[in-house]
């Protein structure tokens, strides 16, 4: 398939656009992520797609893990639904790299449904490069394909939420339990614009999940197109972060987590620690070792006689290049001491 020159567009970041911006609330949120939170966030789930009558459609499903992207520390996320809906098959795949400021760092997106007689295929690709966000997009129609393109500074995009970043913001969301008013996003519409995407609370729900009743709490996520009507899903999640339902508002499909994850077993096979995959240790690690660094620094610079002494004692082991190091060192070493007792012999006590 080939595009005409017609059909390809490019736009700029800055062509007639309005700057939209991300609340005070919603930046606060995403600087205020703690290494711990993420960790909680890393596992995977898959709920069943459903219809009103309860007929099984489909799946979805999502999985995080923690990953590098360009040697930097991320957060990696996958999340899949594929089906059949009205007899046609349909699916959509998220793959997003997004940073422990929740900031996303690159994304791939596919949407495809196929119709009777064409189908419908949407790619949409982001990639952060030289402080910038560069978007490409094609959409198929049967035959017919469409190429458009976008860049952004990145100044313009702060507070950027995502089809990926917005799965694992609901996450954290759950684990606080609390969801602050005015959170307000940066999204882009189906043409590439700016808009805003919202997340409000709906409070706690008795939900249903395999014999057992528990609480989900609830969050709606809406999306705002311009002129074009809101898009709404509500989401309801334990407070453990799994979620347990998932639906577009209007549509006759939902998401429903059908069975409890296994819990955690006490008993289990020791494996190894990673631990430079644990966000939360690298950072302990990191700032332990700059303060033990800190500390060894002004303790020589008080004591520079320390510096002069160590390089004495190194020229002339050079010098001499003794046999026995160790030997050398204490004979080196011990006019220095403030008491000199009777030493033994060490030769004697070995024979």
């Amino acid at each position: 398939m080939e595009a005409s020159d017609a059909n390809v567009r490019a736009k700029s970041g800055t062509e007639e656009e309005k700057h939209l911006t991300a609340s005070d609330e919603a930046i606060t949120f995403m600087s205020s992520i703690e290494p711990a939170e993420l960790q909680r966030c890393v596992f995977s789930e898959s709920l069943a797609v459903m219809s009103e009558n309860g007929s099984d459609l489909g799946t979805f499903s999502v999985s995080v893990e923690f990953s590098r992207r360009a040697q930097q520390p991320c957060v990696l996320l996958h999340a899949q639904s594929q089906g059949v809906i009205d007899g046609c098959p349909c699916g959509t795949t998220v793959t997003a790299y997004i940073s422990v400021e929740l900031e996303v760092l690159e994304e791939d997106y596919h949407e495809y449904v196929e119709l009777e007689g064409h189908s419908v295929d949407k790619k949409c690709y982001l990639v952060q490069h030289d402080g910038q966000m560069v978007i490409s997009k094609v959409t198929t129609v049967g035959h017919e394909e469409t190429k458009e393109s976008v860049c952004y500074p990145m100044t313009a995009l702060r507070g950027l939420v995502t089809e990926g970043s917005s799965l694992l913001m609901m996450r954290l969301i759950a684990l606080r339990k609390k969801l602050p008013k005015n959170m307000s996003f940066v999204s882009l519409d189906q043409r590439l614009q700016t808009s805003h995407t919202t997340f409000n609370e709906l409070g706690l729900k008795q939900l249903e999940v395999g014999g057992e009743v528990l609480e989900g709490f609830g969050v709606q996520r809406t999306v705002h197109c311009g002129e074009d009507t809101p898009a709404a899903w509500q989401c309801y999640l334990l407070d453990d972060g799994h979620l347990v339902s998932r639906m577009q508002v209007g549509s006759p499909v939902t998401m429903k987590l059908v069975q409890l994850p296994p819990k955690t077993e006490k008993n289990f096979e020791k494996i190894p620690l990673a631990w430079e995959e644990d966000l939360q240790m690298v950072s302990e690690f990191s700032d332990r070792k700059e303060e033990l660094k800190a500390d060894h620094t002004s303790y020589l610079r008080q004591h520079p006689e320390i510096r002069a002494l160590l390089s004495d004692f190194l020229l002339s082991l050079l010098l001499r290049k003794p046999n026995n190091v160790f030997q050398f060192a204490r004979e080196y070493f011990l006019p220095f001491a403030p008491r000199r007792s009777p030493q033994p012999n060490l030769n004697a006590q070995a024979q």
